[in-house]
């Protein structure tokens, strides 16, 4: 039914300042410079490996923008949404119906890119708050061929530019239920379900077309990733993490391109290392990983 974790959508207010911010974070320039003309949004596409980074404004009049600016007024820049591919979005529905979810019938959806001229069609089915705990998410499927969206080509050396998503960090109080929603609704394999008692927290790792979502829920008030951040009725988009072949050469690209960035360290998994960037670059805390050596 899902195929991958196809997008990650950040709220903006500030098109341009994102885009910048973007550039220096990831070390690529834009795929995609463009705009939904039936949503009333502008966007700025960076494609990596495994998923694309799309930042999103709102610029006229309809029902994303609207709920944009809701968001944006409320809460500021940052981690806004999560998209899930699926080759047909028509099964997709029956599918996830079948499993006791509610989601809403596809919508036709055509993006505009404005350096190139391009056109890209797609479907998105959008899925109720009730059944994602608060999280804004769908799932898309692509009507045009992937290579109208190329890959973000490199503004750097290529040992200290991101090649992927790691992994995306969400925050729940209720793990049970998140375990039911993606693995058993959604369909998405649950590769491991550990508690730290040190870090005061139980991970769950679900993965998906080579990334993981990794969903934190607090055993305690003073847990690693802050307790007082997690809604009780609402589960959180929170984080995210990004891997770099040469840890040591991608943060030094970042602190010359003004990034504020912490010391190299080891990271949880051994043999990785890593190193996080101050102040929440697009409103997102951002991770660095190295991965461990093969």
């Amino acid at each position: 039914m899902l195929t991958q974790i196809d997008h990650l959508i950040v709220a903006t207010d500030d098109l341009d300042e994102a885009q910048r911010q973007c550039i220096g974070l990831l070390g690529r320039s834009p795929s995609w410079t463009g705009s939904h003309p039936s949503f009333g949004t502008r966007n700025v596409i960076f494609r990596l490996e495994n998923t694309y980074i799309e930042l999103l404004a709102p610029e006229g009049e309809g029902p994303v923008a609207d709920a944009l600016r809701t968001y944006l007024a409320e809460h500021g820049p940052g981690f806004y949404a999560l998209a899930l591919a699926t080759e047909d979005a028509d099964a997709a529905v029956a599918k996830m119906r079948e499993r006791g979810l509610s989601p809403a019938e596809p919508v036709e959806g055509l993006a505009h890119d404005d350096p190139s001229g391009a056109f890209r069609r797609f479907r998105n089915v959008f899925l109720p708050a009730k059944d994602t705990r608060g999280i804004r998410m769908f799932v898309i499927e692509h009507l045009s061929e992937p290579e109208l969206l190329p890959f973000s080509l490199p503004v750097g050396e290529p040992g200290a530019l991101v090649d992927r998503v790691d992994h995306i960090v969400m925050m729940t109080r209720e793990p049970d239920e998140a375990i039911d929603f993606y693995g058993a609704k959604l369909g998405i394999r649950l590769a491991l379900d550990r508690t730290f008692e040190k870090r005061g927290l139980r991970l769950l790792f679900f993965r998906l077309g080579g990334m993981t979502l990794e969903i934190s829920s607090p055993l305690r008030d003073d847990a690693e990733l802050g307790a007082g951040e997690v809604d009780p009725e609402n589960d959180h988009l929170w984080g995210v993490a990004y891997s770099v072949s040469d840890a040591e050469a991608a943060r030094k690209r970042m602190l010359e391109v003004g990034l504020k960035v912490s010391p190299l360290r080891e990271g949880h998994k051994p043999g990785t290392r890593v190193f996080s960037i101050a102040g929440s670059p697009l409103g997102i805390p951002t991770l660095m990983i190295e991965p461990a050596s093969a």
